[in-house]
């Protein structure tokens, strides 16, 4: 399909009859030629009209021809057409943050079939000194990636700039920050021994009055021995708890996402209750005697029927998590716990159960990490052992006592 085009700046003449007329050639999208004509009393008015039309035209060909729009404009209709629809809200609202704070400061007034390959990886650059972090980074590239192979690929543009842009390997981006490439087991998060007994001693401690000071406490233990996610645990019902048969069934999840009319974002966040992470995500979780004690906990807390939240505010509703996770960090700090995300009680069960315990003998109780794999929720027992457990050097010492080759 050919672009519209004009083909004249327009000519204007006497007619018969002692008025002015003028004409206008353009070219259509099919590519055929016509045109459009004017009349007016005077000349002035007439090349004034076709002055206008030919401004209109032009402002409705740059509109509607989509490499001749600002990325800005172009990347946040690309986003709210073909992605708001197709994906989660919390993934769309992480796409809408990472073009809005990152891609738009900096290309979003660019003309789209302008853009090169080396605006983008100086953008990427950019982030890389300014010292974000590589998942941060990574994202942008993402981003822009399938962005501009859709363009492409609908023959908005001509050439793909993307195509000559790799995503820099790790390794090199952490040496560019001056900083070691460490393995994923080695950064991950957990508790030690002392952290636990601190963290466990200032959750449900109490005022001089004998009022704890701290709400829900008991879901943060709860999480430390089912492997529970946040939005996980705050999703659950009382009726998902099987106290006889010492089970919990996951069902479902709880998020907060950006308040909207429609796809455009206003101020402030809400709460929304829906389907889990994954389709393994849905899983039974078996309930040891300390989980049933933080069951029973804080429904002794709060209690408002089976249909109700098992994790509740004052009122019975459904806990937000951002005041859930300020409760968590607030423990963290009167216990001088250096700052750990949520994931890491998380973690610290994962961690626990594979590299296990050892009991007096010195044997090692331990899962397989397929078993794990399945308590998490996890598709695969590779995603629980790179990015759940920490390797524990200490459980090593001995082990191969008997083993003399």
């Amino acid at each position: 399909m050919s672009q519209k085009e004009i083909l004249t700046n327009g000519n204007a003449f006497k007619r018969t009859d002692g008025r002015w007329g003028g004409v206008v050639w353009y070219k259509d999208e099919q590519g055929e030629r016509k045109r459009k004509s004017f009349s007016g009393t005077t000349k002035t008015e007439v090349n004034q009209k076709m002055k206008n039309y030919i401004v209109e035209f032009n402002k409705q060909k740059n509109d509607s021809v989509e490499s001749l729009k600002t990325l800005q404009e172009s990347m946040q209709s690309w986003l709210q057409v073909f992605k708001f629809p197709s994906v989660e809200r919390s993934t769309y609202d992480r796409l809408e943050a990472t073009a809005k704070n990152q891609v738009y400061p900096v290309l979003g007034k660019k003309v789209v079939g302008d853009i090169t390959a080396a605006d983008i990886k100086k953008l990427l650059n950019r982030r890389m000194t300014e010292g974000y972090a590589y998942t941060t980074v990574k994202k942008v590239h993402n981003l822009l990636n399938e962005y501009f192979r859709y363009l492409y690929q609908q023959e908005i543009i001509v050439r793909n700039p993307m195509a000559n842009v790799e995503m820099i390997k790790k390794a090199n981006f952490m040496s560019a920050q001056g900083k070691e490439n460490l393995p994923p087991t080695d950064t991950i998060t957990v508790f030690t021994e002392e952290e636990l007994e601190k963290f466990k001693a200032e959750s449900f401690s109490v005022f001089s009055n004998g009022k704890r000071k701290y709400q829900q406490a008991a879901a943060y233990i709860l999480m430390l021995n089912t492997g529970l996610r946040t939005g996980e645990a705050l999703g659950l019902l009382n009726s998902d708890v099987d106290l006889a048969r010492k089970v919990l069934h996951v069902q479902r999840g709880v998020k907060e996402i950006s308040k909207r009319n429609g796809v455009t974002a206003e101020h402030g966040r809400e709460v929304a209750v829906g389907k889990l992470k994954s389709a393994t995500s849905k899983r039974d979780i078996p309930l040891n005697d300390t989980a049933i004690e933080m069951v029973n906990d804080l429904r002794s807390e709060f209690y408002f029927g089976e249909d109700s939240p098992l994790i509740p505010d004052e009122h019975g509703e459904v806990t937000r998590p951002v005041n859930f996770r300020k409760r968590y960090y607030r423990i963290l700090k009167a216990a001088g716990i250096e700052i750990k995300g949520l994931h890491s009680l998380r973690h610290t069960f994962a961690t626990r159960l594979i590299n296990g315990t050892k009991d007096k003998d010195g044997n090692i109780k331990s899962l397989t990490p397929r078993q794990v794999a399945d308590l998490l929720g996890h598709t695969t027992s590779e995603i629980t052992e790179l990015y759940y457990v920490k390797r524990d050097m200490k459980m090593l010492t001995g082990i191969t006592d008997g083993f003399e080759l």
